[in-house]
């Protein structure tokens, strides 16, 4: 106990590698990564999952993790947008495709949008439009509008698809 908060240890796969953290069992998926972890990719905006910029992968699953707690994620695999890079530092189809289609310009809402349309390319990976505007329906854009959006899904399932044959 400290400063009368529940401390808890934390163990989970975090883009591929084991991790152990000590949080307040309080703490979200958001800040534990953002705070404890130094991983800023993560966004937090509205902190009542309604917007989609703190989208992670839990178990391949989009959460929403300003409202996830830590404390849930333990034995879980977690993936965030800097687990996506390959390790030569390719960027991932979809990264590579939101640079090339101009799918952002602020770029606060990319990494949770990017993480939404990967658990879609995941189950799916070839969703037709209305597929891939359906499911990105959790995630806001306030700068681009979504057709460069949808337009890079559809290139990086183009990609992914080819990248699979090989």
């Amino acid at each position: 106990m400290t400063d009368g908060m529940r401390i808890v240890a934390l163990k989970f796969q975090l883009n591929g590698k084991p991790v152990e953290v000590e949080c307040e069992a309080e703490e979200t998926l958001a800040e534990v990564l953002r705070n404890h972890l130094n991983l800023n990719g993560t966004k937090v905006s509205c902190e009542v999952q309604v917007c989609g910029a703190c989208t992670v992968l839990v178990d391949g699953l989009p959460v929403s993790s300003c409202t996830y707690l830590a404390y849930e994620a333990r034995g879980k695999n977690v993936t965030t947008i800097e687990g996506l890079e390959k390790p030569d530092g390719t960027l991932h189809p979809l990264q590579q495709a939101f640079i090339d289609d101009f799918a952002f310009q602020c770029g606060f809402c990319t990494p949770g949008m990017i993480m939404s349309a990967k658990a879609l390319l995941d189950e799916n990976p070839q969703p037709t439009r209305a597929e891939i505007i359906h499911h990105m329906d959790g995630n806001i854009c306030r700068c681009t509008g979504y057709v460069p959006i949808v337009a890079a899904v559809q290139r990086a399932a183009g990609v992914m698809a080819k990248e699979s044959k090989k």
